[in-house]
């Protein structure tokens, strides 16, 4: 996204979001703030809604975040007490946080975060204590410069959700932000998702790329990066991760979609891939 001006990939990843919680029962991702905080900016259309496209990417979008909150949860078990979103947009988890001792830090540009905060403040969704917002403009400060002035404990360990940025981001700027992480105490972590490279997707899920990357450069958002599994694991490794695991679609669907009366599930080619790494 451009620095300056709200995402729209953030607005349009809460309205999927939203929808999750209408037209998908039982919900993968149970979210109560998603539909109140867009208000009458919600608009479902319940027949495009049946559509396998809109189908697909409800699924994805759900369970990347039911997967990072999960990974959070047993880090929190583990003693983590900090959770970082990157890139936040909408996200909605520090308004339905479960786990009572746990600081949320949610970063992102400026004007998204204005933005965000203008849609609370119309759904009457008071920001808790134990959220801290860190506006971030990364052309002129450091994520770990923003995360000091946020008030994040360097000397704790912190876990990391990281959804829906990567692809859009340079490489350097990828290897930048996991080399911070990878400094953190020991203990911390990341859950990300990412696009594979097309060069080894099959003629199928190459098409299903291409027409999304046309979608989102459309919208002034084009996806900048792609990893194969083992160039990321490699890069991991570089950064300081010492446990790694990637989870694609067929996993998610073993996850979160059994035996679903309502079909929903990720297709087989797949809409991204999932990883989880930790210091």
């Amino acid at each position: 996204m451009e620095t300056g001006r709200a995402s729209r990939t953030a607005f349009r990843v809460a309205m999927r979001r939203a929808a999750h919680q209408l037209v998908d029962h039982p919900p993968v991702l149970h979210d109560p703030i998603a539909v109140p905080l867009l208000g009458l900016r919600l608009q479902v259309d319940a027949v495009r809604e049946t559509d396998p496209v809109s189908r697909a990417f409800r699924a994805f979008m759900a369970a990347r975040s039911r997967l990072a909150e999960d990974y959070l949860a047993g880090a929190v078990a583990a003693g983590v007490g900090q959770y970082v979103v990157l890139g936040a947009g909408l996200d909605t988890f520090a308004y339905r946080n479960p786990h009572r001792h746990l600081r949320v830090f949610e970063v992102d540009f400026p004007a998204t975060q204005e933005y965000k905060r203008a849609l609370l403040a119309d759904a009457g969704i008071v920001a808790p204590r134990n959220l801290t917002f860190v506006p971030l403009d990364f052309e002129r400060k450091t994520l770990a410069e923003g995360l000091s002035e946020g008030g994040l404990d360097a000397r704790l360990p912190a876990f990391f959700g990281w959804l829906g940025v990567v692809p859009y981001l340079s490489l350097e700027a990828c290897r930048a932000t996991l080399s911070t992480i990878g400094q953190m105490q020991p203990g911390s972590g990341v859950c990300f998702d990412y696009a594979l490279a097309p060069e080894i997707l099959s003629p199928t899920r190459r098409a299903a790329h291409e027409a999304l990357a046309a979608r989102v450069a459309a919208a002034g958002e084009p996806f900048r990066t792609f990893f194969t599994p083992e160039a990321l694991n490699s890069d991991l490794s570089d950064a300081g991760f010492t446990r790694i695991e990637q989870v694609d679609s067929e996993q998610l669907n073993a996850l979160y979609f059994p035996d679903r009366a309502d079909g929903l599930r990720l297709p087989s080619e797949g809409l991204g891939m999932m990883a989880a790494a930790w210091v």
